[in-house]
């Protein structure tokens, strides 16, 4: 494994405790003592607990594991501007990422008008060991539309409020500090995009709107050649895993399948294609029995590991079928479940 460790779920722990001690966004005293969330009937206990040095360290991908990553979350820069404006030279104050500009946690709880646009600054230096590697640059969620700049250089655009997306910033990255500018613009009910029940004038049934970022932002550093994505398929009749591996390039994918410490099983095939686990004697996953499978895929090219990402997942069947009494009912691992 070329001195690769694999990272399991239960490894996970302590490997996002340890790469948020050393990697996450830690905000100075002063920093900190900025941010105050504004007053909010709806105050709870664990909102009461949110301090801006200390904000959602979890790791934010766990079906999708790598050993290195740096936390984004905390306070940023923010600033609200007519849409038809230029960025700013000055900044409103703090903004508290991952909470939405209407939220109290932000720390602002302003709404944002369909003729403004969201401004968003901060500023990151990567750790020394990233240096030869593609760095990516990850937002959990956005609503609705946004463009980022590395160093004033554009890194990309996105439109859609509820899906992670992703940059390469590599080329726009210099030594020491790295400054990271984010432009949003939501148009909220006056525009044709989904939006669930946000409003600008919440009331009745109607919510209030989110607004800029409200997931996770992240950095990964990543090999040239590198794992996209994953797509995980199990067959419980079969006891067949399938797995499909989107790569950066074309190389032979190898999966080995877990059960705790024990491997399972191996099997190998190319990215893009279908590459079947065989199971034998599966335990299916069910509520009762939350049984999970760890799973390593590991990119290969002329006997060189070239990239690994550690997984998981669980065998299970639903389906509708009709019972003894000819009734349609919902089935999991070929047995009525009642709801």
């Amino acid at each position: 494994m070329t001195g690769r460790r694999l990272v399991t779920r239960s490894s996970l722990a302590k490997i996002v405790t340890c790469c948020s001690i050393v990697a996450a966004f830690r905000c100075s005293p002063c920093q900190a003592a900025a941010w105050q969330p504004p007053d909010n009937p709806l105050m709870t206990r664990w909102a009461e607990g949110i301090s801006a040095d200390r904000i959602w360290a979890e790791y934010p991908r766990p079906q999708m594991v790598r050993q290195k990553w740096m936390n984004l979350n905390g306070l940023w820069d923010y600033a609200i501007r007519p849409k038809d404006q230029p960025r700013p030279n000055q900044w409103d104050g703090k903004i508290l990422v991952p909470f939405c500009l209407e939220s109290a946690l932000s720390g602002v709880r302003r709404p944002l008008l369909p003729d403004q646009i969201l401004w968003y600054r901060r500023a990151f230096q990567l750790p020394h060991d990233w240096s030869s590697q593609r760095v990516l640059l990850h937002f959990g969620a956005v609503d609705w539309q946004c463009t980022a700049w590395v160093n004033g250089r554009l890194v990309g655009e996105h439109t859609g409020g509820y899906e992670p997306f992703t940059f390469e910033i590599t080329e726009a990255l210099g030594p020491g500090q790295n400054e990271l500018v984010l432009a949003v613009w939501d148009p909220t009910d006056t525009g044709y995009q989904p939006r669930g029940k946000q409003v600008l004038k919440p009331g009745g049934i109607w919510y209030t709107a989110v607004s800029g970022i409200w997931q996770t932002v992240w950095l990964e550093p990543v090999p040239t050649d590198y794992i996209r994505s994953i797509a995980i398929f199990p067959d419980l009749d079969k006891g067949t895993v399938t797995v499909m591996v989107q790569a950066s390039s074309d190389a032979r994918v190898r999966l080995t399948a877990r059960d705790g410490q024990q491997a399972l099983c191996t099997a190998e095939g190319t990215t893009g294609s279908q590459v079947e686990l065989r199971i034998k004697d599966p335990k299916p996953w069910s509520p009762d029995e939350p049984h999970l499978y760890d799973l390593e895929v590991a990119l290969v090219r002329d006997g060189q590991v070239l990239d690994v990402v550690a997984s998981y997942f669980g065998i299970r069947k639903i389906e509708v079928r009709k019972d003894q009494a000819g009734i349609p009912r919902i089935f999991l691992n070929n047995q009525f479940l009642f709801q």
